[in-house]
């Protein structure tokens, strides 16, 4: 298994204070370019909508964000497993959460830090923002003022307040339960569980699994001092008392004796094997303390082979992981108007996962998670964070709950429909790119560095090592590189290095090489020069001579050079162009552009196969290609010599008969406007706005690449090189680490069979 951190501190820290701090801004979804735009969005246009909320209050819904915004409230005596770290110091943590609402259910999430211990002071400030927000949610608050905070808030609000450490702990907790009582055989009411842990998620955990059907009477909760057993004084509240139980057991290894279910939400080493081989037949073991848990899955199928185990951790099956559940709790309360989220939401979401579970895993998931066999079984009980499937059936699942509960003020008519809204409602981007990396993680590559004496080469190399993508190899001088790690303050970080000028495989590269370039006017010895001199040739033979799956380069030199230094040494695939794509990402939608580095001036049937090429490219990120051959001209309303490519280019796709959506040429405010388009155009065969664009000429490809990148609001990724016969990726010279590390996996990817 893989280390507990996956990033450094210093990555960390970098990423936080880099460019804008934080993680977050404030971006204004109304157009406020003119003077009359600032009058309707402020004064004296806004007077409006005031006026007609003071008329009636749940119009804030219709004229206001309020209805999608989600404020996430801490004092920081909690924080993550750090302890009690002060409001200011939990901020981080905050804006992070913010960032997963935002992430997985288009939820906008508002940092608020609350400087006070004071449980009173705590409730008075939150109760006067209610008509801020559609939601509350509480975080990293220490037991057991969490409790008293959020029971005296939900009674003050009429907007749901949910302690996530609690409740989401509770609910992704319940959902495996669900499935691994179903496995072993069990009826959920029958179980004798143990819970080792009574603080908030500790409590909740229990509350949640009662309310599923386990007895009381069959729960023994235990904290720091042993069993909670009725009579006893020391350390006692009344959230404990409730689950105080009759017993003569003590201990924690007392209580484990002869039990169904170990739920941990304590601390590392907390259960031993002696006390997993004293459960009940098939145990059910959910050690859930992070980063480690009581006891490990390792040490637990040491002794028990029977076992069902589930972490807090990435890194192994059955993750406990939060991020399964709030985002699209509140999702689903927040689109019904809930005025509080209740026991029938949360039973409704634990057991919409759990029935998720045993669905079919999409192609695309289990493909990334091949490592672990996505099948219902000991070893699948929760699904995995990034199923595109989470966001319409957990959200849909809630509210209906919401609205069998009574506790929803804008019942859905249509559930059909809104199961569609939310399928539509996120950009499948991102969660596509993750479960690329992710397959990459679960078959790790070795991938050449080429420019290896880079300072932002070798962090983005430590980077792909720690996130688990598998084994960098630098080019470059070892003296120079490691001069660069201490003074990076990394003086015992150990990486594969070659230098170029001085490797054993010189001579075989260069043969390889030589019979490439014989009779393109290359001597042996111009060979054994490139070899020796150019890391990009270098780094390219070892990939082509299976030393390497993949390599990435470009920091150093101009995409031009780089990639005209690889193609010496790799060919495209077999009746494929080669070509550079980008991605641009904006909220909720993502554009494919097209060729931005390599064809200056592509002929019909070069842009055609670009197309082809670039729809393939477009489903494996998780969309359905609508492909448009950009233009100054719309459909031959300006013939021009520079137009007829694009129309052969046609032509030779409908020869072909794909199976995407194409059309042009057109504009590209045609392309992307659809209402624009079918009023001017209606004829178009486009049934939406073209997310593929496919670009004359390398000239205005690549300035539109570069000005969007600089310019726009995205997120940019690319250039990607597409169509070699071995995987290599060129990054811009202005890359970032990231950028780097991102380009590393991806042609790690390419090398992955199909």
């Amino acid at each position: 298994m893989s280390d507990t951190k996956r990033v450094t501190d210093e990555e960390a820290l970098l990423l936080h204070s880099s460019g804008r701090p934080g993680k977050l801004e404030i971006t204004p979804t109304k157009p406020l370019t003119t003077q009359r735009d600032l009058a309707l969005a402020y004064s004296p246009g806004v007077a409006a909508p005031c006026l007609r909320i003071a008329e009636d209050p749940s119009l804030a819904y219709d004229y206001t964000a309020k209805g999608n915004i989600v404020a996430i409230i801490s004092n920081g005596t909690a924080v993550l497993g750090l302890g009690d770290l002060g409001a200011l110091a939990g901020k981080p943590v905050m804006e992070g959460k913010a960032v997963l609402f935002k992430r997985f259910a288009d939820v906008d999430g508002i940092d608020l830090e609350v400087d006070t211990r004071d449980v009173d002071e705590f409730v008075n400030c939150v109760r006067f923002l209610g008509p801020s927000f559609g939601g509350i949610n509480l975080e990293d608050i220490k037991a057991p003022d969490c409790f008293i905070i959020e029971e005296r808030l939900r009674e003050l609000l009429d907007i749901p307040v949910f302690h996530d450490d609690q409740h989401g702990t509770a609910i992704i907790a319940a959902a495996g339960l669900i499935n691994a009582c179903d496995i072993t055989g069990r009826r959920i009411e029958d179980v004798k569980m143990v819970v080792n842990g009574a603080g908030a998620a500790g409590i909740a955990c229990a509350e949640l699994f009662c309310t599923m059907g386990v007895s009381r009477e069959n729960i023994i909760l235990c904290d720091t001092k042993g069993v909670v057993y009725r009579g006893r004084t020391n350390g006692m509240n009344q959230w404990k008392s409730s689950f105080a139980v009759d017993t003569d057991k003590r201990t924690l290894e007392e209580a484990v004796a002869g039990s169904d279910v170990f739920v941990g939400l304590s601390a590392k080493g907390a259960m031993t094997q002696e006390m997993v081989k004293s459960m009940a037949a098939k145990p059910i073991i959910f050690a859930l303390a992070n980063p480690d848990p009581e006891i490990t899955p390792e040490d637990v199928k040491a002794v028990r082979a029977d076992a069902i185990v589930a972490t807090g951790r990435s890194d192994y099956p059955n993750q406990v992981n939060n991020v399964l559940g709030f985002p699209y709790l509140f999702r689903g309360a927040l689109d019904v108007r809930a005025t509080t989220i209740n026991e029938a939401m949360k039973v409704a979401a634990a057991k919409a996962l759990a029935a998720l579970a045993r669905e079919d895993v999409p192609d695309e998931v289990d493909a990334a998670y091949s490592g672990r066999r996505l099948r219902y079984g000991p070893d699948y009980i929760i699904p995995v964070p990034f199923d595109p499937r989470l966001i319409v059936t957990v959200p849909a699942a809630v509210a209906q709950a919401a609205m069998e509960s009574g506790v929803a003020r804008k019942p859905i008519l249509d559930l059909t429909s809104y199961k569609h809204s939310l399928r539509t409602r996120l950009d499948p981007t991102a969660d596509s790119l993750e479960l690329i990396l992710e397959k990459v993680r679960t078959n790790p590559r070795r991938v050449v560095f080429a420019e290896g004496e880079e300072e932002r080469t070798i962090r983005a190399a430590m980077a792909f090592r720690a996130g688990g993508y598998g084994t960098p190899v630098l080019i470059g001088r070892e003296e120079v590189i490691k001069e660069q790690l201490v003074a990076m303050g990394q003086p015992n970080v150990q990486f594969e290095i070659h230098n170029a000028r001085l490797s054993d495989a010189n001579r075989r590269y260069a043969d390889h090489l030589y019979r490439r370039l014989q009779r393109k006017g290359a001597l042996l010895r111009d060979c054994q020069r490139m070899v020796n001199q150019d890391r990009n040739v270098f780094a390219a033979c070892m990939v082509a001579q299976g030393d390497a799956h993949a390599m990435v380069t470009g920091l150093t030199r101009s995409f031009g050079v780089a990639y005209e230094e690889i193609r010496r040494v790799v060919d495209p695939k077999a009746s494929e162009p080669v070509f550079g794509l980008h991605l641009f990402i904006t909220r909720n939608r993502t554009v494919f552009i097209a060729d931005t580095t390599v064809h200056v001036r592509p002929d019909g049937k070069t842009l055609a196969d670009i197309a082809v090429g670039a729809a393939a490219k477009a489903r494996q990120m998780g969309h359905e290609p609508r492909i448009a051959m950009l233009s100054f001209s719309n459909f031959g309303q300006t013939p021009h010599p520079n137009t007829d490519p694009l129309r052969e280019a046609l032509s030779i796709l409908d020869s072909r008969r794909v199976d995407f959506e194409y059309d042009g040429e057109m504009s590209a405010d045609v392309a992307l406007d659809y209402q624009l388009m079918k009023r001017v155009y209606p004829f178009s065969r486009l049934s939406g706005p073209a997310n593929v664009l496919i670009m004359p000429g390398l000239h205005s490809a690549n300035i539109s690449a570069k000005l969007l990148n600089k310019m726009a609001g995205g997120q940019m990724i690319g250039p990607l090189l597409i169509g070699l016969d071995k995987p290599a990726q060129i990054v811009s010279m202005g890359a970032s680490v990231n950028d780097i590390v991102t380009a590393a996996a991806l042609a790690a990817h390419d090398s992955l069979p199909w």
